[in-house]
């Protein structure tokens, strides 16, 4: 009997769902368009199977096909920006940064945590369209992005420890990436001191990060955060504190004032 409690345990309760999404990761992580073969062999499974995958996927929009082979479809777009638009913080951020005389001009992002990951689920493009930043739906280590860390500078030291691991090797993404858990909790002391996060070309090369968290409307809400890229060539000091100053007032703004006054009483 317990054997075969066991194997149950073991199994896949609904393996085409399991293949379908691993399916959608790896259309995902190609950043191209796939053809059968390929899919097939990634997930390791028959032709004739992944074409009924492919089929169901592609009705349901999940999925497109096209002359190079088949690529994520609108459907999936559509899921994605409702996601982020069930946080009240994101629904509300455009018209805010809009309003803000520092920011208007600025590319504005909202990162998630997700594990040690910084995922980033909306942004504003700012009056300049600077094309730089990170693209939606992408995701950075947060040791080394300033959304990231403005994240786990609301954990405490030993919770990003256990979030990282005692041994962390960071990924030296620029010559100037933290590399290793020493290095980061250092920046994080400095974060919560001043209040902001800053990553100084770290995760991209000419480009300095400003970011604060964002504290969540409700509970089980996950932990947020809002930054700004500059150009290193326009990151002054004066630049980077008002870019920091204006980020505080919307961090500000977006707060539940419900929470806030709870807080407060």
């Amino acid at each position: 009997m317990s054997d075969d409690l066991d194997d149950r345990a073991g199994r896949d309760p609904a393996p085409a769902v399991t293949r379908s999404i691993r399916l959608l990761e790896l259309l995902a992580e190609a950043r191209r368009p796939l053809n059968l073969t390929e899919i097939a062999g990634g997930l390791g499974l028959a032709k004739s199977s992944t074409a009924n995958l492919c089929l169901a996927l592609e009705a349901a929009r999940m999925i497109e096909r096209g002359a190079q082979g088949y690529r994520l479809g609108l459907r999936t777009a559509e899921l994605g920006g409702a996601f982020a638009a069930q946080f009240n913080q994101v629904r509300e951020f455009y018209d805010i940064c809009d309003a803000s005389p520092v920011l208007a001009g600025e590319l504005v992002q909202i990162a998630i945590l997700d594990g040690a990951d910084a995922l980033y689920i909306a942004r504003h493009e700012g009056s300049r369209s600077l094309r730089i930043g990170t693209p939606l739906g992408s995701r950075l280590p947060a040791a080394l992005s300033a959304t990231g860390r403005a994240m786990l500078s609301t954990l405490t030291d030993a919770e990003v420890t256990a979030l990282v691991g005692r041994d962390a090797v960071f990924p030296p993404v620029t010559q100037n990436s933290t590399r290793d858990l020493a290095g980061l909790l250092s920046r994080l002391v400095e974060a919560r001191e001043r209040g902001w996060a800053l990553d100084a070309e770290e995760s991209f090369p000419g480009i300095v990060g400003v970011a604060v968290p964002l504290e969540g409307w409700a509970p089980g809400d996950p932990q947020l955060a809002i930054g700004v890229g500059i150009p290193v060539a326009e990151a002054t000091p004066e630049h980077v504190d008002a870019v920091a100053a204006a980020l505080r007032d919307v961090a500000r703004q977006l707060t539940n004032p419900f929470s806030a006054a709870a807080r407060r009483g």
